[in-house]
């Protein structure tokens, strides 16, 4: 395990990592997850191996430290990330990063173009405000305290027993201020800094989870957009070969 600090007070945002040739891939979670625990397992497959692989937990998540006083949004956890790639050395890195992770990967790439040279996501929030059924809703749908003084503990009974193993590693207030930070978006909005970055781009889609929006402005923009047969918004469990393809560039 090792860390950086990421907010000049002592706060440290961790990662595990293993050894190999560069470039670095790094994988980043989603909202109220863990890198290793959605990652580690493509990172071993046969195709994969021999690249140095990081698995960063975002502040509030995982191993990470969770200060009150940060903010949170997509640009904390991008800046955040950025602390942990200078540290480890890594440049022009592949991140590939699912959900909440994707957004703060595109991010990233828009401010620190010298740390990513190519991005896989997986389901990416593109836009602010996303639909009523996504997962930052239901933790939204409460205010800060009040979530954190009972309705965490309600949401975690509510997003089923995969999701609820890792949301129960976050902070209940890293966690709230992220799915608001998620909501807001970025400025400019992910999907058009996504349309504007020159690096390799691909976007993986779930069969289960419905056509893409935007899928032809995002192709035309030079986005590769793959979906995935038989999966859902966890791609990276419900299919493990065509993830481990689409990492490896073979899609």
């Amino acid at each position: 395990m090792k860390q950086a600090d990421f907010d000049g007070k002592g706060s440290c945002i961790r990662w595990t990592e293993s050894p190999g040739e560069g470039p670095a891939r790094v994988y980043v979670h989603g909202l109220g997850s863990v890198s290793s625990v959605y990652h580690a397992h493509i990172a071993a497959r046969p195709e994969l191996a021999g690249r140095r692989s990081l698995f960063v937990d975002l502040p509030g998540h995982g191993i990470s430290d969770r200060p009150a006083d940060f903010g949170y949004t997509l640009d904390d956890h991008a800046g955040a990330l950025a602390a942990a790639l200078d540290s480890a050395g890594v440049s022009d890195a592949e991140l590939i990063a699912h959900s909440m992770g994707g957004s703060v990967a595109i991010v990233l790439a828009g401010r620190r173009p010298d740390l990513v040279s190519r991005l896989v996501l997986t389901e990416a929030n593109l836009d602010a405000s996303p639909p009523p059924a996504a997962g930052s809703a239901w933790i939204t749908a409460h205010g800060e305290d009040d979530f954190v003084d009972g309705e965490y503990a309600r949401v975690l009974e509510a997003v089923g027993p995969l999701w609820a193993a890792t949301m129960r590693l976050a902070d209940p207030r890293a966690l709230h201020r992220s799915a608001v930070g998620l909501r807001r978006g970025s400025v400019p909005i992910m999907r058009d800094i996504l349309e504007g970055l020159s690096v390799e781009r691909v976007y993986l889609q779930g069969e289960l989870s419905g056509e893409l929006p935007g899928r032809q402005a995002l192709e035309a923009a030079g986005v590769r957009v793959v979906t995935v047969p038989g999966a859902g918004h966890n791609v990276m469990f419900d299919n493990l070969d065509a993830f481990a393809a689409a990492v490896a560039g073979q899609v």
